[in-house]
């Protein structure tokens, strides 16, 4: 048995190793800072597609991170290779929903990833576009009021 697993390991006289999957999730570490508030809850919402960019309920994933009085935070997340978007904000009031104003501008603190602050409208995709494709990967971002 020992034989065959030893056989098995080798092709053409060369050892082969275990590759990682093409598309295997990558470890990626978004830092926040300049948190508006110590106490309330942060969201993050992870985008993938263009067409589902900001659209509610269109996000691979969200996070809710809760700051415990620090102004900052690191989360760790695993994301699959690829392009990748986020998207924050911070629930002032803890009404479970980001408050806009009657123009639909949002009144709570909210950031991009890439530290887009639109002007206008609201971002796309590729402003706030990062490449996962490979370990290590870190996504800086400050949210401002």
């Amino acid at each position: 048995m020992t034989v065959l697993f030893l056989a098995s390991l080798f092709t053409g006289g060369l050892l082969l190793s275990a590759a990682p999957a093409p598309n295997a999730p990558q470890p990626v570490t978004v830092t926040v800072t300049s948190l508006v508030s110590t106490t309330s809850a942060v969201k993050l919402y992870f985008y993938n597609t263009r067409e589902g960019f900001l659209k509610s309920g269109k996000w691979a994933f969200s996070k809710t991170v809760k700051p415990a009085g620090k102004s900052e935070f690191t989360l760790p997340v695993e994301l699959p290779q690829g392009e990748w978007a986020v998207a924050i904000t911070q629930d002032l009031n803890n009404n479970d929903k980001i408050d806009k104003n009657f123009l639909g501008i949002p009144t709570e603190p909210y950031a991009f990833s890439n530290n887009v602050r639109p002007t206008v409208a609201a971002p796309g995709f590729d402003e706030c576009k990062f490449m996962v494709d490979g370990p290590g990967k870190v996504v800086s971002i400050v949210l401002k009021d």
